[in-house]
């Protein structure tokens, strides 16, 4: 389809309330879903049982499943993505001074944990195609107070994991070794990275079952995967007072029903991230010829998930038209779009206390370009083409003024 035979795409019912650019719910149900769910409380109704327990089978087979799934040797639960985050700083065992370098273009979230675990927040620059973490930025921020590599898969896509690695290898902390390497995967599940799924690289890897997500716990939910056993270890004591370990430890754990839906949903993951890929690229081959956006990069060594589907204005059009855009899509034809996302410290003032002087020009003009129309697994091809004639009709009413 080329963009002259997009406009009876435009004849599709405009969206009202307006489609969102990141949808509220980013997975599908079935009956499967509710049944698990209303099993896993049947079962929980006897006084005399294990109600809903601490670490029932539902909840093992789910982090099971998920570490086969991965290709890890252990996948370890969480009431939420955050709380996964916050624990992945605390396993660092951080000393004061002590740094850790994550992208300016990202979710708040990670970066909240790093401060909040007392660490130095060391931004990185963004590659500007893939919009991951710069491997030769990274490497140039690195000082004997770096403690850790914490890039985000932003938006579906996987970070080079591999040049991250060998960053971390070849720039040793004098006291504790090669660098960590966090990633943080809350929009990338069920994404892959060079014949692997993302989640296996790594020193360990977080993941969100929140809502929007690509997968879904009844709204909320979390996993972090590793390959190391010892830090497995910590992470379950960690969840659960501490067991009879010698870690502190609070209560962060999945409950019953939760694990029960999220072994029926990691059942259909691929089918979700395969609709995704499909949405995704048939899109992108809609609007490869508007030369005003750049629309998402796909490389060959990666199985994008497309979260989001997340477009650069041209830097002409940053900031101000690229505003003037995502407005009048909204308001003509009822197709939203989110600025997923800026840098974290334009976005949080708390962020921004925290790191003051530090200069990203790359990251804030990439934060001036982007945006995100709607993406879901359950969208279909009219409603895809509607997204994108939307966008092209705009892109030539904003080119018009």
């Amino acid at each position: 389809m080329t963009c002259a035979e997009m406009k009876p795409a435009l004849q599709y019912p405009k969206p009202s309330p307006p489609w969102l650019g990141e949808p509220q719910l980013g997975s599908w149900f079935s009956e499967e879903e509710i049944e698990a769910v209303v099993a896993a409380m049947r079962s929980s109704m006897e006084w005399t049982g294990e109600g809903f327990g601490f670490m029932v089978n539902e909840i093992l087979e789910f982090e099971a499943a998920f570490a086969g799934y991965v290709g890890t040797k252990h996948a370890v639960s969480l009431c939420t993505a955050s709380i996964g985050l916050d624990l992945s700083v605390m396993c660092l065992d951080l000393e004061p001074g002590d740094e850790i370098i994550s992208p300016a273009i990202n979710f708040r979230a990670a970066h909240a944990a790093i401060l909040g675990q007392g660490a130095k927040l060391i931004f990185c620059e963004v590659d500007p195609v893939t919009l991951q973490a710069d491997p030769a930025d990274v490497e140039r921020r690195i000082t004997p107070r770096t403690r850790a590599i914490y890039p985000v898969h932003f938006n579906g896509l996987s970070a080079p994991m591999d040049d991250l690695l060998a960053v971390a290898e070849r720039n040793p902390h004098p006291k504790h070794g090669p660098l960590k390497v966090v990633g943080d995967a809350a929009r990338a599940c069920g994404g892959g990275y060079r014949g692997t799924k993302i989640g296996k690289r790594g020193w360990m890897t977080i993941f969100s079952f929140h809502t929007m997500k690509n997968m879904n716990t009844l709204g909320e939910g979390g996993m972090i995967t590793t390959d190391d056993d010892g830090l497995a270890g910590r992470l379950r004591a960690m969840r659960q007072w501490g067991l009879d370990t010698e870690y502190w430890g609070s209560s962060y754990k999945l409950t019953k029903p939760q694990a029960a839906m999220g072994l029926v949903q990691l059942g259909r993951l691929d089918q979700m991230i395969a609709a995704r890929a499909r949405l995704g690229r048939q899109r992108t081959a809609w609007l490869s010829d508007v030369p005003e956006l750049t629309l998402p990069a796909d490389p060959p060594d990666c199985d994008h998930s497309f979260y989001l589907y997340t477009v650069l204005v041209a830097e002409a059009w940053a900031g101000d038209k690229r505003d003037l855009l995502v407005a009048m899509m909204q308001d003509d034809y009822g197709v939203g779009s989110a600025i997923a996302n800026p840098p974290t410290y334009d976005a949080s003032p708390y962020i921004r206390k925290q790191t003051l002087g530090q200069c990203l020009p790359a990251s804030d003009l990439l934060g001036r370009r982007l945006f995100c129309p709607p993406m879901h697994p359950s969208m279909t091809d009219e409603q895809n083409a509607y997204v994108a004639a939307a966008l092209q009709t705009t892109v030539e009413k904003v080119r018009a003024l």
